[in-house]
């Protein structure tokens, strides 16, 4: 994998870049649509290709390995053959899903005992067998096993999360370069940032993940329910330490707002579930506000859904129609939601690259926030 940093914006932190890996390029700062389970909900990969144009998407480890398992996974080819997608793929590492199974997991030094969600059965993940899985999923760019860990939290289990974090990291280093991926293209590693909110373990974090050299870091543990200003304040703190020439992914991060804001900081990547999630509850965001389609303003509007971002499904069908599809709780209307929902936020990457590019980034940025976050 290649990173390369094409220009930095003069009022900002704000970057723009292109990533190059086997499967394609991508043009960062880029949103990755999330594909839990190998699949973007209620989206084909035409149109996530076509229509969308993602770049990248993300894969989750957790349910990939229960479902539909590493057997089927190995014998398609990986995760690419299995489900179409030629482009690039990244895969979280299982632990966000592990530790959030709160009732159900058991986390020692070796690694984290957890009982399936579905059916109850026992499983182990370490670090070393969660980087094997991820090399059998076939993902191009790894994510390192580390603990998310809840916000609020204590400062002293903060501490000995992060430490044992880093540890595990380690290790995760170790099984890495020791195996070769199986599918005949190169995969690389992200190691984790964490250390919840506080600025001393952030500072000490970033610094242990940028003294590890990898291609590309992350940025976990954030955007769990503390304050905005609290997450872009981590952020800040981290983007300051991370390397320059390789790029900063802030896991699950966000709405439109936050990434437009940590883009401004220095990040290059992000995912969130937010847009198709949101989607399927009625909830559309626009080049001018976000709106609730339920609303019975929209019954009679028969403008199309979003005419400046373009692409077919948001300049196709109206307002109206999609109100009626979502009323009449019709499939479609997830489909249809979902599809302009990740199409608005890959064209807000997309402009703000350009006005990067442009050198009017923080100007436009500041105007977009504003925008964004209106409820029409």
């Amino acid at each position: 994998m290649k990173f390369t940093l094409e220009k930095k914006d003069s009022q900002s932190q704000a970057r723009a870049g292109l990533l190059e890996t086997d499967h394609g390029d991508i043009q960062t700062p880029i949103f990755m649509p999330v594909g839990t389970a190998a699949s973007v909900k209620a989206v084909h990969t035409r149109e996530l290709k076509d229509d969308i144009h993602a770049q990248i998407i993300l894969g989750n480890t957790y349910h990939l390995y229960l479902r539909p398992g590493l057997d089927i996974l190995e014998k398609a080819g990986g995760l690419h053959k299995f489900n179409g997608w030629d482009r690039p793929i990244l895969t979280d590492s299982g632990g966000y899903q592990v530790f959030s199974l709160s009732g159900t997991r058991k986390i020692k030094e070796d690694g984290v005992m957890f009982k399936s969600h579905i059916d109850g059965s026992k499983h182990h993940f370490t670090p070393e067998n969660v980087m094997d899985i991820q090399r059998t999923i076939g993902a191009d760019i790894i994510m390192a096993f580390d603990e998310c860990t809840p916000y609020p939290c204590e400062y002293g289990y903060a501490r000995n999360s992060m430490e044992m974090t880093h540890r595990w990291l380690k290790r995760c280093i170790g099984q890495f370069d020791s195996t070769e991926g199986k599918y005949g293209y190169s995969q690389t590693l992200f190691p984790i940032v964490q250390g919840s909110v506080y600025k001393d373990l952030r500072k000490q974090s970033a610094e242990f993940i940028a003294a590890q050299d990898r291609e590309g870091n992350a940025i976990g543990g954030l955007s769990v329910g503390e304050p905005a200003e609290m997450m872009y304040e981590m952020t800040e703190l981290v983007t300051d330490i991370l390397p320059q020439d390789k790029p900063r992914y802030l896991m699950g991060v966000g709405t439109p707002a936050n990434i437009l804001e940590c883009i401004a900081l220095g990040v290059d990547m992000f995912d969130c579930v937010m847009p198709t999630r949101n989607a399927r509850n009625g909830m559309l965001f626009t080049s001018e506000g976000f709106i609730n389609i339920r609303n019975e303003k929209w019954k009679d509007d028969f403008s199309p859904i979003d005419p400046a971002i373009g692409g077919y499904v948001s300049t196709f069908y109206s307002k109206a129609y999609l109100r009626h599809l979502t009323v009449c709780k019709e499939i479609l209307a997830a489909q249809i939601a979902s599809i302009h929902n990740l199409s608005f936020y890959l064209w807000l990457v997309g402009q703000a690259r350009e006005h990067i590019l442009a050198g009017d980034f923080a100007v436009w940025k500041d105007h977009m926030v504003k925008k964004v976050s209106t409820r029409l």
